[in-house]
């Protein structure tokens, strides 16, 4: 439905949303499962990135820019961002009761059932591990489980994403900083708690091959959000089955660096228009 509660038809896009191009480590999941369905993706540079802003200001933002796509007529909602999530999930579902809404969490308990020496690294933005969702969920699934999370801000490694270096010197050293010392703690397993990491995983894995003569696991949730996406789509009968499967982007940055973006990371052109504002 709605947020008015008028039934929406199963025809009406996806909206897909990020602080910048994170969230498309997402949508490629939701497209390989869905690819029927027809998306909006939107990325809200100008105030990227969320990593470094209080949760009042994520929560504001948050709100905005999913009333935007909900004004576009998406019948769901993606918040493809692991900070949003943590920090304005629960704002959007009590603002909008009636839309499909699926966040992104950290994935602790895939993490926690592979881990042999019961401690896992996370790796996440510095709001995502200060956030109380994020808290209580380590808690919660290290006292049924037994594991130690070890959760690292990694400031700075979103936004060589979003500066196009993936695989530049500048972001391997960074990316090293960051996975060593987890590494050395004990950690056997990874957790990729922000959805700009995924971009990053080769560079990951080598520093990971660098420190351990055993393979570490690194566990991404962006296949896990499309396949809950498509249990509750089918189970309020929002399923898409015949469509193109067409993508249009948004952003209050720049449309070009978007365009770019989604032909760099995904292989995609897609039309995209910048707005002022959410």
């Amino acid at each position: 439905m709605s947020p008015d509660g008028l039934m929406l038809p199963s025809i009406a896009p996806i909206g897909i949303f990020d602080s910048g191009l994170g969230g498309l480590s997402v949508l490629r999941h939701v497209r390989t499962q869905l690819p029927h369905e027809d998306l909006l993706y939107f990325a809200d540079t100008a105030f990227a990135p969320y990593g470094g802003r209080n949760e009042a200001e994520i929560a504001a933002r948050t709100l905005a820019v999913t009333a935007f796509l909900i004004a576009q007529g998406a019948k769901a909602l993606v918040i493809a961002c692991n900070t949003a999530t943590a920090a304005a999930i629960g704002a959007v579902r009590a603002h909008h009761p009636h839309l499909p809404i699926v966040g992104v969490e950290p994935g602790l308990k895939p993490a926690a059932a592979l881990s042999r020496r019961r401690i896992v690294g996370v790796l996440a933005t510095e709001s995502t591990v200060a956030s109380t969702r994020f808290t209580r969920l380590q808690s919660r699934v290290s006292a049924d489980s037994g594991v130690t999370f070890l959760a690292r801000g990694c400031a700075g490694l979103a936004d060589q994403v979003e500066k196009g270096e993936l695989h530049s010197p500048a972001t391997a050293r960074l990316v090293y900083s960051y996975v060593k010392p987890l590494l050395e703690q004990g950690a056997d397993t990874l957790v990729l708690g922000c959805t700009h990491y995924p971009f990053l995983r080769p560079l990951i894995e080598q520093a990971c091959a660098e420190q351990c003569a055993y393979p570490v696991p690194i566990i991404d949730t962006g296949d896990a959000v499309a396949r809950q996406l498509s249990r509750v789509l089918a189970q309020q009968g929002l399923l898409h089955k015949t469509g193109c499967g067409t993508l249009a982007g948004y952003t209050t940055g720049s449309a070009a660096t978007l365009a770019t973006g989604m032909k760099r990371l995904l292989g995609i052109e897609a039309p995209v228009r910048a707005i002022d504002s959410a």
